[in-house]
């Protein structure tokens, strides 16, 4: 099974292509699409540019399903919808390309590849080059991509047989208060 992995950001969005065969995992290819020669003012642009970039990738890559990192809110509100924008565009683009996608999130993906949540960008791109077995260090953005795909390789097998025994199912209803949803 081909899996990609995308590390969803606004000026670089992290990719990462392993193959799963078993236990045996295997590198395919990593990278960044970057946003930083537009004008920080033209988002649009950017997320034209992450948007074809990932698409690129499914092309060139066909990688049998998809993994991104769910986006964490930032201190900063403003942060967090922008970067929330530019995960939007890689989805959009994952989903356009007819691949599943499974969600993880940063401190999910560190304990399944380091060992604990709290883990440096520096640790993990040691441990995903020592897993798969590179001869360099991957760059930040494309070791957390390769990360998410390593921890789906690890984690999507048991999770599909779940699902398959027992249907998960969003929550469809919402607690009243004083006649507020939440």
């Amino acid at each position: 099974m081909r899996i990609l992995g995308i590390d969803p950001g606004l000026q670089r969005t992290g990719f990462g292509v392993i193959d799963c065969q078993g236990a045996a995992l295997a590198y395919v290819a990593s990278g960044t699409i970057s946003t930083t020669e537009v004008p920080r003012g033209d988002l649009p642009l950017r997320l034209k540019i992450i948007f074809e970039g990932v698409q690129e990738v499914v092309q060139r890559y066909t990688p049998d399903c998809a993994c991104a990192e769910i986006v964490f809110v930032n201190v900063n509100p403003q942060s967090t919808l922008l970067l929330g924008q530019a995960r939007g565009a890689a989805l959009a683009a994952l989903v356009s390309g007819g691949l599943t996608v499974a969600e993880y999130t940063a401190l999910q993906m560190k304990k399944a590849i380091v060992g604990h949540g709290l883990a440096s960008k520096g640790q993990v791109q040691e441990m995903v080059r020592r897993l798969l077995e590179l001869p360099g260090l991957p760059g930040k953005d494309a070791a957390d991509a390769l990360g998410l795909a390593i921890s789906h390789a690890h984690a999507g097998a048991s999770l599909a047989a779940l699902a398959l025994t027992s249907p998960l199912q969003r929550r469809q209803h919402a607690q009243y208060r004083k006649g507020r949803a939440y």
